[in-house]
């Protein structure tokens, strides 16, 4: 996707979800906050994280309300420590706190995200493994949970069923076998795309290397037939190693030489960073 491509679905999906919050009418603020009293509120930090999504958070507030004025204090990438404040918001203060929820649940998400990355990212340094995410990402929110991903030191492995091939074992099973599911995938393209085959034993990744495969995964496997793995294939593939993989685990599995590490827990199980949006002061 190119840029413009992108912005625009960052937008469906803040669009899609301010509707989903709002909804006919925010009741509260109608009924308490004045139409014409503006404000200033600010975005605090209370732990330290890794920010992400910063302009996401910025185009909440300007797809609701373009009259606010909008100023980030941070960048995404940055490390930020308890405390310290990363944007201010300034105008209509029924407008911040409409969009506030919105803004802060799209922003918190991906800082987390980012923040659990780059640990893994940082515990596999000095290897030559990369740490990838997965499918297994928030319907509707794979977009923004894949850049947090990038933010974070890690990499996409595809946006989704259309961009890439990821032989599973279902489709094996459906095929009949590693050699015949590889054959009818060749068969099948038009144009270059590297294939993908999972498996879950060695004798799988032998099939798998003979059938032409461009990555083989090495699914749920132990550090041991892991290495095993990597004797057999050399240099002449890439391998991927998938399942059961943790923080206390990657740097073992980094270590047997695996080209890829796809970790699902960085975006199905990343917890928000625990962000706060507080008004300052109100201006007549």
């Amino acid at each position: 996707m190119n840029s413009k491509e992108v912005s625009a679905k960052i937008k469906k999906v803040i669009l899609e979800a301010l509707k989903e919050d709002i909804g006919a009418g925010d009741i509260t603020t109608r009924a308490i906050v004045r139409k014409n009293l503006r404000g200033q509120a600010e975005a605090i930090a209370k732990e330290e994280f890794l920010v992400a999504g910063i302009d996401v958070f910025k185009k909440t507030f300007l797809i609701f309300d373009k009259r606010l004025k909008f100023r980030a204090l941070v960048d995404d990438g940055k490390k930020v420590r308890k405390g310290e404040i990363l944007a201010r918001v300034e105008g209509s203060l029924a407008s911040i706190l409409q969009a506030e929820r919105v803004a802060l649940n799209l922003f918190q998400r991906m800082c987390g995200i980012a923040t659990q990355t780059n640990k893994y990212v940082k515990a596999v340094h000095g290897t030559k493994a990369k740490i990838l995410d997965t499918r297994k990402t928030v319907p509707g929110l794979r977009l923004l949970d894949k850049m947090a991903v990038k933010t974070g030191g890690g990499f996409n492995h595809r946006m989704g069923l259309y961009d890439a091939v990821l032989i599973k074992d279902n489709h094996i099973a459906a095929a009949g076998s590693i050699t015949k599911a590889v054959k009818d995938q060749k068969k099948a393209l038009n144009k270059k795309i590297k294939i993908e085959v999972e498996t879950k034993n060695l004798d799988e990744v032998k099939e798998a290397l003979e059938s032409g495969a461009d990555i083989i995964m090495l699914d749920n496997m132990g550090i041991g037939e892991m290495k095993e793995a990597v004797k057999i294939v050399g240099k002449r593939t890439l391998l991927e190693a998938s399942g059961n993989v943790n923080l206390k685990r990657v740097a073992k599995i980094a270590g047997v030489g695996v080209d890829l590490i796809s970790v699902g827990e960085i975006t199905h199980s990343a917890r928000a960073a625990d962000i706060s949006l507080k008004i300052r002061n109100k201006l007549e």
